[in-house]
């Protein structure tokens, strides 16, 4: 199935984009989400659109993705929700 994961945005190529020349850092590989945990993105979004630092957590262990994969999924989907309003 073709799960949605908030990052429609983002290029679907393997590109790696580098700033500064020879020095630059390279942007990190994008995350390809499971189905499963899109899911349960999903379905916690649809409870609420803000995690707390401690829902976070538990959210973050219980998929096996970092907090910081967490609260940047949540940021997209809330922008993907405006876009759609």
């Amino acid at each position: 199935t073709d799960e949605s994961s908030g990052y429609e945005s983002e290029s679907a190529g393997g590109e790696q984009a580098v700033s500064g020349g020879t020095r630059g850092r390279q942007r990190r590989a994008r995350t390809a989400f499971t189905s499963e945990q899109v899911c349960r993105l999903e379905k916690t979004f649809q409870r609420q659109k803000y995690l707390g630092a401690s829902e976070r957590r538990k959210l973050a262990a219980a998929l096996q993705l970092s907090e910081i994969q967490i609260k940047t999924w949540f940021q997209n989907r809330r922008m993907k929700l405006k876009r759609q309003i």
